[in-house]
């Protein structure tokens, strides 16, 4: 087993962070997209529930993923374009800019927060604060839809690499198979 990264592929801990982010973050979306087409419904109202508390993880690990990627700085596979590169960046930066805004918004909101029962946000009496709440209530969604944009370019881009004559294999750098 290889924790860290090497020049040709990613290790254990960055794997593991890479595929636990895609499965939350796939159920992001499946609750969002409960949320639109089967709003006020029993699958809604289960998968509602855990949008807050998992984005709050995500950005946790997001932090985390940053500091172990900083640790094995000049260790990594090199992307294999500038494009490949500006594309990872613009995803890692909504992963941390769309729950960013939205602490914002639960906190402007006034409302308590306690994600998995720990205190975060006690909340307030009077007025929300709109500065706070104005930026979720107008980006939050559209800049998670761009993420999912992002992410299928991400996997078709996978694929091309994968399928393409005389490309590397890049998928095989994140799976783990020397």
């Amino acid at each position: 087993m290889q924790l860290r990264d090497s020049g040709d592929r990613y290790g254990t801990v960055s794997r593991a962070l890479h595929w636990g982010m895609a499965l939350l973050i796939a159920w992001q979306f499946a609750t969002a997209g409960a949320r639109v087409l089967f709003e006020d419904s029993p699958l809604d109202s289960f998968l509602w529930a855990t949008h807050k508390p998992l984005g709050l993880l995500l950005l946790v690990l997001v932090a985390i993923r940053a500091a172990w990627s900083l640790s094995n700085a000049g260790h990594r596979p090199a992307p294999l374009s500038a494009a490949a590169k500006i594309g990872h960046l613009a995803m890692y930066a909504l992963i941390v800019v769309i729950p960013v805004i939205a602490l914002m918004r639960q906190y402007g909101s006034g409302r308590e927060f306690s994600p998995f029962g720990l205190p975060l946000m006690p909340g307030f009496d009077g007025e929300a604060i709109e500065w706070m709440e104005a930026p979720a209530s107008l980006f939050h969604g559209w800049l998670g839809w761009l993420l999912l944009a992002l992410i299928l370019g991400h996997i078709l881009m996978t694929l091309v690499h994968r399928r393409r004559p005389g490309d590397e294999d890049v998928l095989r750098r994140m799976i783990g198979k020397r």
